[in-house]
């Protein structure tokens, strides 16, 4: 298969069949430089016609089955049996023969399992190895008494929590910290010139058994019994409590990540690793639905008003509304193909704009408008015309189509999604500037006076002030600077022990080589990525120990490949948003110091490298086979693969993951420029507007909404001539993003006036971070405002530490210090 990237060609025939050359081609493949007309999936009316709206609800997680099939590799398939094997050998010889496990009550299920755990202590490493495959067939269900996939499922779920009860994590916690310091294995694994998934099996093992414990537990259900929803909240609290070797669980498989991004254990199965440390995360800090409930206690705390709307239900009802291709597409497509050629569009006056209600604000304009950098166009809306397509320009536009019945109307819902928000400091601004021009002085902070204002002004502080919106983390930086200027008066802050706290605590000393490792794996597993020879290799748990020989095994492994880069990146970016979600929440200032980490890691152009790329052939990729996905490869027949069901994949219309890691990357990418001109600022200089303007493309409303507002806080640094060139989009921006009432995000005002300066902004952001840690986290802080003990009895009761040797030169130093000093006794008895 080739993967040759299309270049320009000189002639328009060539072109042609370039482009259907194209369909064998690998999409995801990039060339060095951004090729905008590479990316280009189909002719114009991809938009309209060939881009259904994607059925996609996101959430924290996928359906419970999906996220368990994606623990495996399709590689590791025989291990299903072994573990079965093992666990039967293990049960006939220590339980009646011709008894089933699902057949036991519970108090015999509770010996064996007590067994089995005596068992994990034995010294011999094989036994104990078998012994945590037994536990691992219990933990997937008993598959081979069960009928259905619901059968298996129920069983894992009974048999989980048994194991739980019965204290097998902790058991698993202490031999998977002697696996992560088994320097033998380690040092084998650095020698090896090709690591398969024979080097990581005990860890592959305990890794497993721990993720279906975690992801199992975390999941709620309707028949819940009272002791499992005890259990889930002993768990949790366990999890996200330094109890396990003095450190939440998420900083020992943090430790692993780093461990082998530094190439000391490059055999670490960090698939599994990353599934682990995400759903622990998400288990003990909360999902998105629990950050929203946080939120809203956290501002009743501080008396702030309620949110003016649930942010969740918001995006959930918005809809990425495409109407079928009007006419003059129509007509177009249809020249388009006649000729054998791309040809332009006909001009269309600003006036249709006017019927935005009744058209889709993402329609495409023309392929080069759509996909050019913004600098490109500067010659006029059109830029350059081709010869050949100048009679297209000048025909007359054809006559509007008729309006269309009522019932294929599109409604659009009525008024904008979004409460508009003001923040304090708009206020203060927009006095300033009205102070100055009508009165010629300011009044600083004060947004109480009026006098000498007109009456519109008055007006519109009163209409910002409606809208005056103060976030939690506004208060804690005022909060933050009020305890930095009076720390004696204010005495210590008192601070919560949340789970965030206690990971951020944990994290903190190490927090850069965390972010900048989870980074290089998201490098390496990203799709546009070329390998490179001192690359990270992140394929040690999929590839097997005999490469494969005939086509059909080349291709499978292929799909596992791809299909393990993919779960790689979903584990990563929720991971990765979770933790700046969170942390804004519990403080500022830890977002802030995660976020910084972030962007001097490169995480902004490696976020715009993801996205150049066909992210419709991205999102809509089939790198599974569904026979082989857990638990159906256990319950069912397997079928005889063949090459065409291998090529053929699911009938599903996109694939979750990849959409659910597009969305959250979006997420990320938002979080990190928000409020931020010098990242903002970076956006602009990658140039980053037309591969965010080719994921408009992707129908499905919250990616649409992530996109549209990083192409928002850019809009006025891109110039004039790309607002005129995409007005559909200005428009989408107007109905879909939040308004700020004075911000003039569409109109070029203040380039002039603000020069970029990212090292200023970063390094006086840098200072606030340390300032903050400093206070709160440093063990003598406040040494300089310590209290004196001037007590002469409390001063000579007090124990000194000597050293060991001081009593050798003890007569020395009596001699310097006390008998050779003159001290002038006189001078105790006078006053100062």
């Amino acid at each position: 298969m080739q993967a040759d990237d299309t270049e320009l060609l000189p002639d328009q025939g060539e072109r042609q069949r370039a482009r259907g050359k194209d369909a064998f081609k690998d999409p995801h493949k990039e060339s060095e430089e951004p090729n905008f007309y590479r990316a280009e999936m189909s002719p114009r009316l991809g938009s309209s016609m060939e881009s259904p709206n994607l059925e996609f609800e996101y959430g924290d997680t996928d359906t419970l089955t999906a996220e368990l099939s994606e623990l495996y590799s399709y590689t590791e398939e025989p291990e299903f049996a072994l573990n079965r094997d093992y666990f039967e050998e293990d049960f006939r010889s220590h339980v009646a023969r011709g008894r089933r496990w699902t057949e036991l009550a519970l108090e015999e299920q509770k010996a064996y399992v007590m067994r089995l755990l005596d068992a994990l202590e034995v010294t011999d490493r094989d036994k104990r190895l078998k012994v945590a495959r037994a536990i691992l067939y219990l933990a997937q269900g008993v598959f081979d008494e069960c009928d259905t996939e619901v059968d298996v499922l129920h069983w894992s779920r009974h048999n989980i929590f048994l194991l739980y009860d019965m204290g097998i994590f902790t058991a698993l916690l202490e031999l998977l910290s002697m696996e992560i310091d088994n320097s033998q294995a380690c040092s084998s694994a650095v020698r090896k010139p090709a690591i398969s998934l024979a080097d990581s099996t005990e860890l592959r093992v305990l890794l497993s058994i721990m993720y279906l414990m975690v992801e199992t537990v975390r999941v709620q259900t309707e028949d819940d019994r009272p002791e499992w929803k005890a259990a889930r909240e002993t768990f949790k609290s366990e999890l996200g409590s330094p109890m396990y070797g003095g450190e939440p669980f998420a900083l020992l498989l943090f430790t692993m990540v780093t461990k082998f991004c530094s190439m000391n254990a490059p055999h670490f199965p960090m698939k599994k690793v990353l599934l682990l440390l995400w759903k622990t995360i998400l288990f003990t800090l909360g999902g998105f639905e629990e950050l929203q409930q946080m939120k809203v206690r956290g501002r009743e705390r501080l008396g702030l008003p309620c949110l003016p709307e649930d942010s969740i239900k918001v995006v959930r009802a918005m809809r990425a509304a495409s109407p079928p291709a009007s006419a003059m597409e129509l007509i177009e497509q249809q020249q388009q193909q006649k000729r054998g050629r791309r040809s332009r569009r006909p001009l269309v006056k600003q006036d249709s704009l006017d019927t935005y209600n009744e058209r889709d604000p993402f329609k495409n304009d023309d392929a080069r408008d759509e996909e050019e950098d913004p600098e490109d166009t500067d010659s006029g809306i059109e830029g350059e015309v081709d010869p050949l397509d100048r009679d297209v320009i000048i025909q007359p536009p054809p006559p509007p189509p008729p309006l269309k019945p009522p019932a294929e109307r599109v409604n659009f819902p009525k008024g904008l999604p979004w409460a508009p928000k003001v923040r304090e400091k708009d206020i203060e601004h927009f006095l300033e500037t009205s102070r100055n021009k009508f009165i010629g002085f300011t009044l600083g902070n004060d947004t109480e006076t009026l006098v000498g204002l007109p009456r519109p002004i008055h007006e519109s502080v009163k209409t910002l002030k409606q809208h005056k919106y103060v976030s939690i983390a506004e208060v804690q930086i005022k909060r933050e600077d009020e305890l930095q200027q009076c720390p004696m008066t204010l005495g210590e802050e008192e601070v919560e022990e949340t789970p965030a706290e206690m990971l951020y605590v944990g994290m903190l000393p190490n927090l850069s080589q965390y972010v900048i490792a989870l980074l290089k794996l998201l490098l390496a597993a990203a799709p546009t990525s070329k390998a490179k020879t001192d690359s990270i290799n992140i394929l040690a748990d999929v590839l097997p120990e005999e490469m494969p020989i005939t086509v059909l095994q080349s291709m499978k492994l292929g799909i596992d490949v791809n299909r393990h880069k993919e779960i790689i990146v979903k584990a990563i970016s929720a991971l990765l948003l979770l933790l700046l979600k969170h942390f804004k929440l519990n403080h500022i200032y830890q977002f802030e110091i995660v976020s910084q980490h972030l962007v001097f890691a490169n995480c902004i152009p490696l976020i715009l490298k993801f996205f150049n790329q066909n992210i419709m052939s991205y999102i809509s990729a089939k790198n599974s086979i569904c026979v082989l996905d857990f638990p159906h490869c256990v319950v069912h027949e397997m079928p005889e693969l063949t090459a065409e069901s291998l090529e053929a994949g699911d009938n599903n219309q996109f694939c979750w993951r990849n959409l659910f890691s597009c969305i959250n990357l979006l997420r990320i990418l938002n979080k990190l420029t928000k409020w931020k001109h010098s990242r903002t600022m970076m956006l602009v200089v990658f140039k980053s507007a037309p591969i965010l303007k080719r994921a408009l493309k992707v129908k499905q409303a919250m990616m649409q909404l992530y996109v549209l507002k990083l192409l928002k806080i850019q809009t006025k640094y891109l110039g004039r001539q790309w607002r005129k060139s995409n007005m559909k989009t200005m428009s989408a921006i107007y109905q879909k993003v939040r308004h700020r009432l004075n911000d003039d995000w569409a109109y070029g005002n203040d380039i002039d006036a603000r020069p970029w300066d990212f090292q200023a902004e970063e390094c006086a952001l840098r200072e606030s971070i340390e300032k903050f840690n400093s206070r709160r986290y440093e063990k003598n802080r406040n040494g300089d405002f310590a209290p004196v003990d001037n007590c002469l009895q409390s001063v000579l009761g007090q124990r000194v530490e000597l050293p060991e040797d001081f009593h050798y030169s003890y007569e020395m130093w009596l001699e310097r210090e006390v008998f050779s000093q003159p001290i002038q006794w006189e001078g105790l008895l006078q006053h100062p």
